[in-house]
């Protein structure tokens, strides 16, 4: 009895260790969104599509901006090892100007801080007839 009580608690001790070396792990597709040339006041939402490629969940705890201009949404369930998922960010385009922002990603992966970035100009809808 006593050696099937040691091997069921080494057994389990095995599959805590084991199960402590599941990490998630977070890809994106793209870590640099250009806007490119876009008219004031047009749409501002893009998308960071990534995949987790780890092998535990990975839960996104916040997702911060560098400027109150563009406004970040993370997920709010965990995304599952190999499945995808999506952060969207929106950017005021009625500021006329160049874009250069960084989103920054907080979640449980092995690099448990990334950094993800817009960029791309806004011109005066005049400005940009011109050009075209």
């Amino acid at each position: 009895m006593k050696k099937i009580m040691m091997i069921l608690c080494f057994g389990f001790l095995g599959t805590m260790i084991q199960a402590q070396d599941a990490k998630a792990k977070i890809e994106f597709k793209t870590e640099v969104i250009d806007y490119g040339e876009i008219a004031k006041g047009s749409n501002g939402i893009r998308q960071f599509e990534f995949t987790n490629t780890g092998d535990a969940p990975l839960t996104i705890s916040r997702v911060y901006s560098s400027c109150g201009c563009t406004i970040p949404k993370k997920p709010e369930n965990p995304i599952a090892p190999g499945a995808t998922g999506v952060i969207e960010v929106k950017y005021d385009t009625k500021r006329v100007g160049p874009i250069r922002k960084t989103i920054t990603v907080y979640s449980n992966a092995e690099q448990a801080t990334k950094a993800i970035k817009i960029k791309g100009t806004v011109l005066d809808k005049s400005v940009l007839e011109k050009k075209n």
